[in-house]
């Protein structure tokens, strides 16, 4: 990776965000939320971009878990806008982004936040990286997220990055205060903040690593397991890589 831009904090004290990000996830948010132990040593908060599923009335069983909310649906980018924000104003030093329809784990977060504490700055959680796990994941969508996403990400990064599309990750606040990184830009409204953000960490010398994880992708069941579109959806993720290596956006 990188070189580091900060040191090693082994017994740094970290006050910490978890932040569940969601549209319409019925079912799998609750069994999301509930999945977290209590007591714990972070904060957990939703993001809950317009849901117009039941989501506030559950919410409100659920007196821990903070609540931001948009009033319509307006795009993941958006809502992760106002989470950074929120998370300055708080004085939190690590975001940690959490699926909202039950594919990650809380007992990955130690792990995450084990790799802040040793000095990095960017944390990627890896299902690729050996001691990784996934599931439950159609064929194509192995081949876009083992291969061609992390191969192309790679290549514009000038890093090896395994997994490079699993939102599960641990961030420094700090990185929301480089003028560096804009996140306001309305074209990172929806899927392409997450790429456009992890990119430019690798770009401006901040310490990466990726750290193995478990990406489980929910029944049948419970719902549909995303609501990426396969054309719009992976032409979000992928642009922000051709805006930066082509230096059309900053």
């Amino acid at each position: 990776m990188l070189p580091a831009k900060s040191n090693p904090r082994h017994s740094e004290s970290l006050k910490v965000l978890v932040s569940i990000f969601a549209f319409n996830e019925g079912r799998k948010l609750e069994v999301t939320v509930r999945r977290f132990p209590n007591p714990r040593n972070y904060d957990v908060m939703v993001m809950d971009d317009g849901s117009t599923d039941g989501t506030r009335d559950m919410l409100r069983r659920h007196p821990s878990i903070l609540v931001l909310r948009n009033n319509e649906n307006v795009g993941v980018g958006y809502g992760m806008r106002r989470v950074f924000r929120y998370a300055l104003e708080n004085s939190y030093d690590v975001v940690v982004p959490y699926a909202g329809n039950n594919k990650d784990r809380p007992d990955d977060i130690p792990v995450l936040l084990e790799a802040i504490r040793n000095g990095h700055d960017f944390v990627q959680g890896s299902r690729y990286k050996k001691g990784g796990m996934y599931g439950n994941m159609p064929f194509y969508r192995q081949l876009a997220t083992r291969f061609v996403h992390p191969w192309i990400f790679s290549l514009v990064a000038g890093s090896h990055i395994t997994d490079s599309t699993n939102g599960f990750r641990a961030i420094r606040t700090t990185l929301f205060k480089d003028k560096q990184i804009d996140l306001d830009q309305e074209w990172l409204d929806r899927y392409e903040l997450e790429p456009y953000l992890f990119l430019k960490a690798i770009k401006l010398g901040y310490r990466v690593t990726e750290v193995p994880v478990t990406k489980i992708y929910p029944e049948k069941g419970l719902g549909k397991y995303t609501k990426m579109k396969p054309v719009w959806g992976w032409w979000s993720i992928l642009r922000p890589l051709i805006f930066v290596w082509f230096k059309m956006k900053e």
